[in-house]
């Protein structure tokens, strides 16, 4: 695909190497533009996320001697080598005029004139690691560390992995720690004892006395950043919700902007009254039945 009208990069003019660069020299590269353009560095921005698909890409083909020598032989086509067998007398991206001798082809089949003229590799798949983390609800409010277990080239290894700020249950976290490498971690969260999450805002079912319920109360409030001062109004409902502004979950894409905390008020019913406060209570409901 071309941009804004000019001819196609090449691989080498996206990871910035001459053609004649070595194997070192186009690691090295890949790493840099890597680091540059990873999704998880640029969150929501579509340009950077693209250029990170190309960089994987370009890599894939210019890191490996058999890919490269097809690429530089026939550029973009070098790809549909794959489609070779299928391809034969069909119209395909290349055609073929072979000369049979003695009954049988000097090639024998489709697959070993792979073999004779493009070394009979086949496109391999990133290696892919999926696991899973578990972590706290306060842990995806701040941030966390995990150490991660998975397998390189034949070896375990383990690295230390951020988790961003912001991350919900079922979210995947994707690091590339070496190339044609790329690890998938799926966030578990585990349940809180008092807040739950519903998208980037939290709710708090908060007990208070009726007393203040009906006659207004400041209450403290517990919060992922500690406690809080609440108003409650005068004649507050059982399930009356209270909105506080930015003290719900960060946004992982922008960790700056943050969900809100609603108070569900939950009124409960006095115990053990005394003789003097059920006269008053008393006295309440006469008024109550006289107006």
């Amino acid at each position: 695909e071309s941009r804004n009208g000019l001819m196609p990069m090449s691989h080498y003019d996206t990871l910035g190497v001459s053609r004649d660069a070595d194997e070192k020299v186009v690691r090295r590269a890949f790493r840099r533009m890597a680091r540059k353009y990873h999704p998880d560095l640029n969150p929501g921005d579509e340009d950077a996320e693209r250029r990170f698909k190309e960089i994987n890409e370009a890599y894939e083909v210019l890191s490996d001697p058999e890919k490269r020598g097809k690429y530089d032989r026939f550029g973009d086509n070098w790809k549909h080598a794959d489609q070779m067998g299928a391809g034969f007398g069909s119209g395909g991206p290349f055609e073929w005029t072979v000369t049979h001798s003695g009954g049988e082809s000097p090639f024998g089949n489709a697959d070993d004139l792979l073999n004779q003229f493009f070394g009979g590799r086949r496109r391999r798949a990133p290696a892919h690691v999926e696991t899973t983390v578990e972590i706290s609800l306060e842990e995806a409010f701040h941030g966390a560390k995990r150490l991660v277990t998975y397998t390189a080239h034949g070896r375990s290894r383990r690295l230390e992995v951020s988790i961003p700020p912001g991350v919900d249950n079922g979210s995947t976290v994707r690091i590339s720690p070496d190339p044609g490498q790329q690890i998938l971690i799926k966030i578990v969260l585990t349940r809180h004892s008092r807040l739950e999450r519903k998208g980037n805002d939290l709710y708090l079912e908060l007990p208070i006395p009726v007393e203040d319920a009906i006659l207004g109360a400041e209450i403290d409030v517990p919060t992922l950043t500690g406690r809080v001062r609440l108003t409650v109004a005068a004649e507050s409902q059982n399930g009356q919700r209270v909105r506080l502004a930015g003290l719900g979950m960060p946004n992982r894409r922008s960790p700056s902007t943050r969900g809100d905390l609603y108070v569900v008020l939950r009124p409960t019913m006095p115990k053990d009254l005394t003789e003097e406060e059920r006269k008053l209570v008393q006295r309440l409901r006469e008024l109550r039945r006289t107006e």
